[in-house]
């Protein structure tokens, strides 16, 4: 396997990993150089005894693979004490993957507050314990990446579930906001939902679907999102069985009423289907600012008449409204007893920050709905005691329909200043309390076959925020509960919605300025609560945006993917190089998962996607050379405009006055004919060396020589695809001789260029294989300099700052800018990229043999000799042969050649140069 995506030096934590997915990933990260600490706490996937043998037989395993591990027996809610194990045994941090989790399966009816809280515990509390340990030490070294585990059960709800749904999604907001917060510290975390074999799927799932979930087919993906050179930070993907692709949230246009008296759930009904309508302009926010709250109040006021409907009512039913001392919880309870309703309305009266009591907060809204005739009366009760608040609605009228949970308090800190009582007292209020008032309340749903669920999340939840790591998980966790509740209910008539609102309250009023409080009326999401309360509401599950006279429907989006084949080892290299396509939601295979069933057909169908022969290998495991060429290499796609070709131009020493190459309203504005290596360098990253040649180390090749033949002229700007294959391999004894063909198209499907890159490893020969090639024309001509003066040659002074400017057309390798890493290489400064100095040279040849008309380049070839410092002059001597111009290229100071065995081919139509 190659060894391009390693981990040396760093170190990795892994929970839960005696077994499973855990121990696959603690195997995978330690075989590419990591350290690792590998935490169990021995129990079985209930969460039932102890033991410390699991961590220890993997650590053992490590160990004996020349690999370094320890083990730690703590539970994940001890995180600083897993943190403290690291430290210890080898001094950092780099690493986290909160892979730990248990069971506790149960129908929502029969699930007890101990299997809630141990769920939360282990897979929420847990994973906050470990990462709020690891967090200073991360931030001090600038540096970090942390997997948070989530599931299909979390993202799409799951009968018998409940526990499991809202702790898994409470995850992926965490993560998110997480990834707000640690990006300027280059701190990134992800989320993985995965589907793999594990103690836990066991009890779930058919032995033939366990046995082609490997966790291996996991682990390169969270290989991947680890490496240092990723930047994916905030991403949710699902993974398993050779299939991975992203998710993202998807908001319908929606619907917006006009701002008055008119705006009631009547209305709300009469335009259903346009809020729930993704079949127009679809949304894709990524952040709570990417709504504009303001202009769609503005369009509210002016908006054309609502439509009218019969008035919805709720005479003879009662409501629960949690949280109704003000803010929006008095909006619902004065809307549903304005509308029939008798009402609970329930007010701890606590502050903002969830501190203190009063009861004048309720008690002031129940005379206020008296006063109009209407039916209430308050609770006082923490929604954590849900079955006090509840037993309020039984006493005082007999029976509960509606439950409305929007209790809330904020305890808004950075991830760093945060302390265990903000995130404790946050997850009770939202998470737990919105539980239990619900659990109280099921049992009189299901005997009396009717009920109303409308739980309240946020748009912090649905997308993350910086100092509300403990809001927003929180928040998405109610989420994962709520879909799973509407699954369970539904055959009993109990319909579950969220709904994610923003409008002035006591929590918002701290961190929005009062005009924009004063403008986001409570009144302005109300409506939409109670239609979701009534009888003729049929939606279930959904979720919902709403604000400002504004409402919309939220639902996942899906990549259409990559499915690797199911009985192939995965590396993370093959992730890396089809990461394009994983993450690509505009290339029209994107899809709107609503279930875990939705979720699994993506992982179902990569099941046949069987590779047939078994590609032939050498005793070393290698691929041979035949098996070598038929690799099907990721294609490349480049896009590209004006600048990036006049980027190139001045990277190669072009001038100001160069304009048909450095200025766009040039009347003859060109691409330079050797832009053409640019959109095929990508290519090259998707070579498995470490399959193809033995003892590859990336710090051995050397690129050797290229050939660009070009088919068409070049266009200024575009979008051009490069398919990649191997041509040969060749032993060259002290090393190995790769070459690579990359065929680049444009959108017509035409060819625009050819290249060929050979790259010498040093180390890798001596494997018995061929050491000549075929003949393969211009690509491999000789190109023997003439036994006679040169017709022409340039002279060319390049600039100390050339290496810097010319990495900006793709070529990153720190060797040309980072001094430390040239001294590695045995250079005393960063050298000049070779296809800088074969740009330069066919710059040369281009503006004496073709009179500067792209269109006379045919191809080029050249042989890299010895490398270039920035700031030498490169020396260019040219020899006319027929249709041929062979050259070479000296380095003026050191009197070294540069470029050797070279030569330019013109088109028929070159005209004679004028020497």
């Amino acid at each position: 396997m190659s060894n391009d995506i390693r981990y040396d030096g760093r170190v990795a934590i892994v929970t839960g990993a005696g077994g499973g997915l855990g121990k696959a990933y603690a195997l995978y990260f330690s075989s590419r150089g990591a350290s690792i600490v590998v935490n169990d706490l021995g129990v079985s996937h209930t969460g039932d005894g102890s033991s410390g043998k699991a961590a220890d037989v993997v650590v053992e395993e490590i160990l004996k693979s020349g690999g370094k591990a320890v083990a730690n027996y703590n539970s994940v809610e001890d995180g600083e004490k897993i943190v403290e194990t690291a430290m210890k045994a080898f001094g950092r941090v780099d690493i986290i993957i909160n892979n730990a989790g248990i069971l506790r399966d149960k129908s929502f009816a029969r699930i007890t507050d101990a299997d809630w809280d141990l769920i939360q515990a282990v897979h929420v509390k847990g994973s906050y314990a470990v990462t709020k340990a690891a967090w200073p030490i991360m931030k001090k070294q600038k540096y970090g990446r942390i997997i948070m585990t989530a599931s299909a059960a979390g993202l799409y709800g799951n009968f018998g579930q409940a526990n499991y749904s809202a702790a898994k999604l409470a995850l992926a907001s965490f993560s998110n906001s997480l990834a707000k917060e640690g990006a300027k510290d280059n701190i990134h975390c992800n989320t993985i939902a995965p589907m793999a074999a594990s103690r836990m799927t066991e009890t779930v799932m058919p032995a033939e679907v366990l046995a082609s979930l490997r966790p291996e087919f996991v682990t390169p993906v969270v290989g991947y999102l680890c490496h240092e050179k990723t930047e994916d930070n905030g991403g949710i993907f699902e993974v398993g069985g050779g299939f991975v692709s992203k998710l993202r949230w998807e908001r319908s246009a929606g619907a917006v009423f006009k701002a008055d008296d008119s705006f009631d759930p009547a209305a709300v009904g009469a335009k259903w289907e346009e809020i729930t309508d993704f079949e127009k302009e679809n949304e894709y926010p990524n952040s709570v600012m990417d709504t504009d709250f303001l202009a769609l109040l503005e369009r509210a006021k002016a908006a054309d008449a609502n439509p009218k409907a019969d008035a919805l009512r709720f005479d003879g039913q009662v409501a629960v409204v949690t949280g109704a001392g003000g803010g929006l919880g008095k909006a619902y309870a004065l809307l549903f007893a304005k509308l029939g309703a008798s009402v609970v309305v329930n007010d701890l009266g606590g502050s903002a920050v969830g501190q203190g009591s009063d009861s004048r907060a309720a008690d002031l809204v129940v005379d206020e709905i008296r006063k109009a005739g209407g039916k209430a009366v308050a609770n006082y009760d923490s929604v954590e005691e849900g079955d006090k608040v509840v037993e309020t609605a039984l006493k005082a009228f007999g029976r509960v329909d509606i439950v409305v949970n929007n209790a809330g308090i904020l305890r808004d800190k950075s991830f760093a200043r945060m302390t265990d009582a903000d995130w404790d007292l946050v997850h009770r209020v939202h998470l737990r309390g919105t539980y239990k008032v619900v659990q109280a309340a099921w049992p009189h749903f299901v005997k009396q076959k009717y009920g109303r669920i409308i739980n309240t999340a946020s748009a912090v939840g649905l997308y993350g925020n910086f100092g509300q790591t403990n809001y927003s998980s929180a928040k998405l966790g109610v989420v994962g509960f709520t879909r799973t509740l509407a699954l369970e209910g539904q055959r009993k008539n109990i319909l579950a919605n969220v709904i994610a609102p923003n409008a002035g309250t006591r929590m918002t009023a701290t961190v929005m300025p009062p005009e924009m409080v004063e403008a986001f009326k409570p009144e302005y999401v109300a409506p939409l609560v109670a239609f979701l309360g009534h009888s003729s509401n049929e939606e279930t599950g959904g979720i919902f945006e709403v604000g400002s006279g504004w409402v919309a429907q939220v639902r996942w989006q899906r990549s259409g993917g990559v499915g690797f084949p199911a009985n192939r080892d995965l590396s993370p290299e093959q992730v890396a190089a089809a990461w394009s396509r994983i993450i690509d939601f505009e290339d029209g295979r994107a899809t709107n998962p609503n279930s875990t069933q939705d979720s699994f057909q993506g992982f179902m169908d990569n099941f046949s996607n069987i590779q047939e022969e078994e590609e032939p290998k050498s005793e070393d495991g290698l691929l041979s050379v035949e098996a070598a060429k038929k690799l099907e290499l990721e294609p490349q796609e480049f896009q590209y405009e004006e600048r990036e070709a006049i980027l190139y131009a001045l990277g190669l020493g072009c001038k100001r006055t160069d304009t048909k190459y450095v200025y766009e309203n040039d009347v003859n504005f060109s691409v330079l004919p050797t832009f053409g290596v640019i959109p095929s360098f990508a290519a090259t990253n998707v070579v498995p060396f470490g399959d193809i040649v033995p003892n590859f180390n990336p710090m051995m090749l050397l690129h050797g020589e290229q050939f660009l033949s070009v088919k068409k002229a070049i266009p200024t700007s575009g979008t051009l695809k490069s398919r990649s294959h191997i041509v040969d391999i060749l032993d060259k004894g002290k090393g190995a001789s790769v070459t690579l063909a990359v065929i680049t198209t444009d959108d017509t499907n035409e060819v625009v260029f050819e290249n060929e890159f050979t790259f010498f490893i040093r180390g890798s020969g001596g494997f018995g294989g061929k050491s000549k090639g075929e003949d393969r024309g211009a690509a491999t001509a000789a190109n023997a300099i003439p036994n006679r003066k040169p017709d022409a040659v340039v002279t060319e002074k390049t600039n100390e700052d050339q290496a810097a400017l010319y990495r900006l057309s793709g070529d990153f390798n720190p060797l040309h800018i980072d001094p430390d890493m040239s001294a590695i290489g045995g250079f005393e400064v960063p050298i000049l990229h070779g296809l800088c100095s074969f740009g330069i040279s066919g710059k040369h040849v281009l503006k004496t043999f073709c009179n500067d008309d792209p269109e006379v380049f045919k191809n080029i070839k050249a042989r890299f000799a010895k490398h270039v410092f920035p700031g030498e002059t490169l020396e260019t001597s040219m020899w006319k042969e027929g249709n041929k111009v062979i050259f070479q290229t000296r380095v003026v100071e050191r009197d070294v050649i540069a470029i050797s065995n070279a030569a330019v081919e013109l088109n028929a139509s070159a005209r004679e140069s004028k020497l």
